[in-house]
């Protein structure tokens, strides 16, 4: 199938449900900002560049991914789960203070998706694997403090008890709508939340973002670069043809 139809595949579906980094705002920067900043005041001599960054994000979830880089490093001390936590915690703040500079707004086309979504009476909700802070800090600079009352189930990694490529934040937000696979869309911007969405039935459209441009999207109902692609379908859908 070609992208054409994915403006019709958003407008048929009783509900979407997005993904959050990489999905709604490109804050894949900010988080590896965020760890090296919580590395350093842990007096850790720990650093992230961008392609050790890229290969931790095959792992999902913050927590999950400071364990697969201290088991890489075999002469380290041992890091305990309240080590690791804490880190976590003190990144967690560190990405707060980054996205309120206002340095990370939201991708082109998502707010108009959200807008147009509220508008046609679609239900939406959020699958994610990252924190319900981060999602907060994000969302409530971008979309303003009631920014939770246009999501009508949200679910972050914590709330599962497998985070992505695993189904269960899908499951989840099945059982909250009360609502069939073939009802809703999912947009991701990963293999990873791909092979999630999939795994749950649900049909997925993709929107490619930085650090996962090159993931395989081959089971995809649609690949978009941006989501402002969207409108500028939908608006060609209902032009008349050339005489």
């Amino acid at each position: 199938m070609t992208p054409s139809g994915a403006a019709e595949l958003i407008r048929n579906a009783a509900a979407l449900v997005f993904d959050v980094d990489g999905t709604l705002a490109e804050t894949e920067e900010l988080h590896r900002r965020a760890f090296n900043l919580a590395f350093a005041r842990a007096g850790l001599d720990w650093h992230w560049n961008q392609a050790v960054y890229r290969d931790l994000l095959r792992v999902t979830g913050g927590k999950e991914r400071i364990r697969a880089y201290h088991t890489m490093l075999s002469i380290a001390p041992p890091l305990s789960d309240a080590d690791i936590a804490e880190l976590h915690r003190t990144k967690t703040v560190h990405y707060a203070e980054l996205v309120d500079t206002g340095c990370c707004r939201l991708r082109p086309g998502v707010a108009e998706l959200l807008a147009s979504a509220k508008a046609r009476g679609q239900r939406l909700a959020i699958a994610t694997t990252t924190s319900h802070g981060n999602i907060e800090a994000l969302l409530s600079r971008a979309l303003g403090p009631r920014w939770a009352n246009n999501f009508e189930a949200i679910v972050a990694g914590d709330d599962v008890g497998h985070k992505k490529p695993a189904p269960d934040a899908y499951l989840e937000i099945l059982t909250r709508l009360k609502l069939e696979p073939s009802d809703c869309v999912a947009i991701e911007d990963s293999a990873n939340g791909l092979v999630a969405a999939t795994r749950a039935g649900i049909p997925v459209l993709i929107t490619r973002s930085m650090y996962f441009r090159e993931d395989d999207f081959r089971d995809a109902r649609f690949v978009l670069d941006e989501l402002s692609e969207l409108a500028t379908k939908q608006q060609n859908a209902k032009q008349p043809h050339a005489q």
